[in-house]
């Protein structure tokens, strides 16, 4: 039996490994492209864009894991079911619990060690990412501006750029609310920036372009008045304080229950720390949940191609995030319990998998 589960395993470890590698560089090229950028045109430097990158594989695992599982537990049983092998098994004296009980240890094994990367590595992780990229700010102001987007980074204005290459801009839109008032706009054709470190601000220079200017017999009202160029100062709202309150996905769950404590006892609603608590555990033993629901969907399939195997992965995936998201939709608007509305995925899929294979083996 020893022979046969080691067998097993290592026919998995093919498909994992091959699963895991595409699934996450599939997960990190979006990723990739916007920290290329913040090297070739924001100049940030390559020890920081490396912190960053570090930073993000955590996370990537927490999605990229569970889907290779998953993926190689269909290829490796629809293979051996194709080629008979299971049959052959099965035909020896070997019950099909016996065949599945590695995969599900293995399935616990990781499970257990996701908790731990949810629970304390990962939002550690996502907290000293949040403080990097506020350094990374306060150093160079251009990593704050992306093409395309409002800018918020700047206190008491909104920007819009749309073509940034390193500190030269083009068709810029800045805006400045005013409460009881029209709002400022400042519209200019290029630009420049530059960092003041002593203010903590940055420089802007604008140049051909309008302004609004306050009326001096109305200043409710604006008038428009052309320029050539145009010096503004823009203050850092995250460059001044680096030491920010953690949110609630930067909290280990000994963290999240401290905190619903305290919330608790101030009467304030406390569902989304609930529901991040559950979300994390849930997250943890989805690895076990794909291996239970993996199992049986393969032996049914007879299939070996591969192809096969990818799209039930995909279903699979597809409806498990999608319960996932209902249920959190449902337990913020209050239908259902956090704890219920997080692992409503889980449930399903755990109760459809052993039924199947109890189903299966009694066969």
């Amino acid at each position: 039996m020893k022979i046969l589960r080691r067998y097993i395993l290592k026919e998995l470890a093919g498909p994992f490994l091959f699963a895991f590698v595409v699934t996450t560089f599939a997960f990190m090229a979006g990723n990739m492209i916007k920290l290329a950028d913040l090297v070739v045109n924001k100049g940030v430097d390559l020890l920081s864009v490396g912190k960053l990158f570090f930073y993000m594989l955590p996370w990537l695992f927490t999605f990229t894991v569970p889907i290779s599982v998953l993926t190689a537990t269909l290829l490796t049983f629809g293979r051996l079911s194709s080629d008979n092998e299971i049959i052959a098994m099965r035909a020896s004296g070997i019950s099909l619990y016996k065949l599945v009980f590695p995969l599900i240890m293995l399935g616990l094994v990781i499970s257990l060690i996701s908790y731990e990367l949810n629970d304390w590595i990962l939002p550690r992780l996502r907290f000293e990412t949040r403080k990097l990229i506020a350094q990374i700010g306060a150093k160079n102001p251009t990593a704050y501006l992306e093409a395309g987007t409002f800018i918020k980074a700047f206190k008491g204005y909104i920007v819009f750029i749309y073509g940034i290459d390193k500190n030269k801009l083009t068709n810029i839109r800045i805006y400045q609310p005013q409460e009881g008032r029209p709002t400022r706009t400042i519209i200019a054709q290029k630009g420049e920036i530059e960092y003041i470190k002593e203010r903590d601000a940055v420089r802007l220079k604008l140049i051909n372009g309008t302004v609004d200017e306050p009326n001096p017999k109305d200043p409710s009202n604006f008038y428009k008045l052309n320029f050539k160029t145009y010096f503004m100062t823009l203050d850092l709202r995250e460059g001044r304080n680096l030491d920010f309150d953690k949110k609630k996905s930067d909290m280990s769950i000994d963290e999240l229950s401290q905190e619903i404590k305290k919330l608790k006892a101030e009467g304030v609603n406390i569902t989304p720390l609930l529901i991040e608590i559950h979300k994390k555990i849930s997250y943890s033993f989805s690895s076990l949940i794909f291996i239970l629901i993996g199992i049986p969907l393969a032996l049914m399939a007879k299939r070996g191609e591969k192809s096969i195997g990818f799209v039930l992965s995909v279903f699979v995936i597809a409806a498990f995030y999608l319960l996932q998201l209902a249920g959190e939709a449902l337990a913020i608007k209050g239908v259902m319990i956090p704890a219920l509305g997080m692992w409503l995925p889980n449930i399903v899929f755990g109760v459809i998998g052993p039924v199947m294979i109890f189903w299966m083996a009694e066969q």
